[in-house]
């Protein structure tokens, strides 16, 4: 890692400190840095998985040799205030606690060493604080229903309504249009709901034993694009899944007797990047799901998935009343 900024370091005479603000600001260093600067789960451009999609890569650590912070457990100042900046706001950090010291194994796997001390930082998302609206919406359409019930009328608010771009005007296709700007200012494609993401579950098929689903995930900003997203949906046909044709899926269990939850992700390499808007600006698969004889039903929008959410943030789903629901003659 490397800090923003190194500050007055005037008074160092010789070794020049690499940074000598008391509040720096500390970032993961880009893939492919020399192999002298790495340390174990670095330089990843501050990019980390979710844990489910990938554990591996949901790892990210750093190593920095502090001056003037004491020199054993009783001298130790522990930082304080900490703050994580993710893509946006939304995340707050407690104080450091002091925790049972690491242990570290060595390279043969014959001997053990100890840290001086150990302390945690738990740091928590709130999706109200990191904006007031939402950042996506989801849309239904079925086989036994014309109709199609979009995303609410400024689901994520107006606000950007003057400055957005018609998807078909000469301004979509202008240069550069898909340079993002330092403050993430979003430039999105003038729709309804002015939402970035936009959920689409459409029930497609009936069979005997098996229904299917399509699901579409379509970005509206210009200027992101969405790096190893995932899409988590609450139904309770997840539990038997039977195929997942273009996405990998995870089913999450919080509850042992509930399996009604699961991720969706990108296939690596094929589709965990989520263009910019446009014609490449979305990814798609279906969903073959084995019918449970005891719940399973076209009627009252059960079809429909009960929570949808894009990267973590829960998505605005229509008012129930709004569901496409089966005609009359099928009931």
């Amino acid at each position: 890692a490397q800090t923003t900024e190194q500050g007055d370091c005037s008074k160092f005479k010789g070794n020049v400190p690499h940074c000598c603000l008391r509040k720096p600001v500390v970032v993961d260093l880009l893939p492919g840095v020399p192999y002298n600067q790495q340390f174990s789960n670095c330089c990843k451009a501050g990019v980390v998985s979710a844990w489910g999609q990938d554990p591996s890569s949901s790892v990210s650590a750093f190593q920095v040799s502090v001056g003037v912070a004491g020199t054993s457990n009783k001298t130790v100042k522990l930082p304080m205030n900490f703050t994580l900046l993710g893509p946006g706001l939304g995340y707050t950090c407690g104080p450091a606690k002091v925790v049972p010291s690491t242990v570290y194994l060595t390279a043969d796997h014959r001997r053990k060493t100890q840290a001086l001390m150990t302390w945690n930082v738990t740091c928590t998302y709130s999706q109200f604080l990191a904006a007031k609206n939402p950042k996506c919406c989801v849309s239904f359409s079925s086989f036994y229903n014309q109709s199609i019930t979009p995303c609410p009328k400024c689901a994520c608010g107006c606000q950007n309504k003057n400055n957005c771009v018609v998807s078909d005007s000469k301004q979509a296709h202008k240069k550069g249009i898909n340079t993002p700007r330092k403050d993430n200012v979003p430039l999105l494609q003038c729709t309804h709901h002015m939402c970035p993401i936009r959920v689409h579950w459409h029930v497609k098929l009936n069979y005997k034993d098996y229904w299917r689903v399509k699901i579409a995930v379509t970005n509206f900003n210009y200027r992101m694009n969405y790096t190893q997203w995932t899409l988590v949906a609450q139904h309770p046909n997840l539990n038997a899944i039977t195929q997942v044709f273009s996405f990998d899926y995870k089913p999450l269990v919080p509850y042992e007797a509930i399996n009604d939850t699961g991720m969706f992700y990108g296939m690596k390499f094929y589709n965990d990047l989520l263009m910019e808007a446009g014609p490449q600006g979305n990814v798609q698969s279906e969903v073959l799901l084995r019918k449970n004889k005891d719940t399973f039903t076209f009627k009252h929008g059960w079809a429909f998935p009960r929570k949808v959410y894009f990267n973590g943030d829960e998505c605005l789903l229509p008012p129930p009343d709004a569901y496409p629901f089966l005609p009359n003659s099928a009931k």
